[in-house]
């Protein structure tokens, strides 16, 4: 017994050895990588002179939160971690559960009542005014990046090709709306349509010539395709109007209903106070029957041949033309209908803003789009959604932290740092999660009975 004793305490105390070796490196490390981007700042003064302010306080603050993490993820986190595991793996059970709880078996239900809830609760909670902020900015916004997110998760996610160049699908549905609108006086409602058309019409153009071929070359291709896409909107100024944008762009109508304060108007027509939340309501339930939209005919596409297809070219491509399908083919049809629902989201995007700029559509928004399919798990559509809530709603979280100012100084601004918060979120899902935040699989075939695939069977980083 005490020689058990003896090494359970040797056991802990070169656990705790190693905890503060690895925090004492831990904070080299972020010493060295903070000390330029936060330790120091540069402002300007009225002499247009550049002022270099030290901010060591706020440095000590983000090294210390880095060794204490560093620290308690070695010395408790980990080692629970793997107890719970090898418990697992001495009593046979498997990595993935076939009994749902009543919230994980109605998770799709709970979410869509809540989402249709969403804008009503929050008009009755904050009133009119009150609930645009919160309508728009953390429903319409992260809406419209589940869609994007979506639609690129056809191509990535479903049939396997990198698409480093989404956000030009995306900036093409946007412009096609803003031009023929403003030129050409046509409505939304056919407009729509029409943008996801050209975008997937692009979409062919670009997969024709370069889906041949495969890996870092396609990923180069398509990155180059949405850079060029950026530069003919910046330099065709005569259509384009270049870095000003087009602007003044005819908002969307509830079935020819204008929302304005004309005695026409949905204000004025239905009794209610001159409001600009009824039409950021409107805006919300519109891009949420878009997302409805897409994730139906995903899922569909799933169980019919094509999609099969799509997932048989993700898993490998070797197989799929020893057994006679077309690859080329096949990856086309995920590229035209990936850009479609880019297209969508572009065209709801310009009639939400009421501007673009090619500043919307920087590769940023490419990468933030395939950050959130990659984190929630390529395949799966709650995965997807849950990520776009976390990401795009936790950099929006950042503009309401103003009690920051206490703790890091009444300079700090809390969303200059959302990148980099962002950055570490990535890294810490992928940590734990390597397969994003849903790493199991349902088949779309299936004998007798369907069963989920646990994300250890699934090829990491493929879907």
């Amino acid at each position: 017994m005490a020689t058990i004793v003896s090494s359970a305490e040797k056991f802990e105390n070169g656990l705790v050895l190693k905890a503060i070796r690895e925090a004492f490196f831990t904070g080299l490390i972020s010493l060295g990588l903070f000390v330029l981007y936060v330790g120091l700042g540069t402002q300007q003064n009225i002499n247009n002179e550049l002022i270099i302010n030290q901010r060591w306080g706020l440095l000590a603050i983000f090294v210390a939160i880095a060794v204490v993490g560093r620290f308690v993820m070695v010395a408790f986190v980990q080692p629970n971690i793997d107890r719970r595991k090898l418990a697992k793996a001495k009593h046979g059970d498997l990595d993935i559960s076939t009994k749902k709880g009543f919230f994980h078996a109605h998770f799709l239900k709970i979410a869509l009542v809540a989402l249709l809830l969403y804008p009503m609760v929050i008009y009755a909670l904050v009133g009119a005014q009150g609930s645009l902020k919160w309508v728009d900015n953390f429903g319409i916004q992260i809406l419209i990046y589940v869609m994007l997110a979506w639609g690129l998760n056809i191509v990535v996610g479903l049939a396997g090709p990198l698409d480093l160049g989404y956000v030009a699908f995306y900036a093409v549905g946007a412009y096609s709306y803003a031009l023929l609108s403003s030129y050409f006086g046509l409505s939304f409602w056919l407009l729509l349509p029409l943008s996801g058309i050209f975008a997937g019409l692009w979409g062919m153009v670009l997969g024709f010539p370069v889906l041949r071929l495969r890996g870092d070359y396609l990923a180069i291709v398509t990155l180059a395709f949405g850079e060029i896409i950026r530069l003919v909107l910046i330099n065709w100024t005569d259509v384009t109007m270049g870095t000003f944008g087009v602007s003044s762009i005819p908002k969307a109508t509830l079935f020819g209903i204008p929302f304005d304060a004309s005695p026409h108007g949905f204000a004025k027509l239905f009794g209610l106070p001159i409001s600009s939340a009824y039409y950021k309501i409107f805006l919300f339930y519109l891009i949420l029957a878009l997302c409805l939209l897409t994730a139906y005919v995903t899922i569909r596409l799933r169980r019919m041949p094509i999609g099969r297809a799509w997932e048989a070219l993700r898993e490998d491509e070797i197989a799929c033309r020893s057994l006679g399908i077309n690859t080329v083919t096949t990856k086309l049809t995920a590229f035209a209908t990936g850009a479609m629902f880019g297209g969508f989201a572009g065209s709801f995007f310009a009639a939400r803003q009421g501007f673009v700029s090619p500043e919307s559509f920087v590769f940023m928004e490419s990468a933030v789009i395939l950050a959130i399919v990659v984190l929630g798990g390529m395949g799966s559509l709650t995965g997807i959604a849950i990520a776009a809530v976390v990401m795009v709603g936790g950099t929006e979280v950042l503009r309401e932290m103003t009690f920051l100012k206490a703790v890091f100084g009444p300079d700090f601004t809390p969303e200059l740092y959302r990148m980099l918060l962002f950055g570490l979120a990535m890294v810490v899902v992928m940590l734990f999660k390597p397969r994003g935040f849903v790493g199991s699989r349902e088949p779309t075939a299936f004998l007798k009975e369907r069963k989920a695939v646990s994300g250890s069977f699934t090829k990491e980083g493929h879907g």
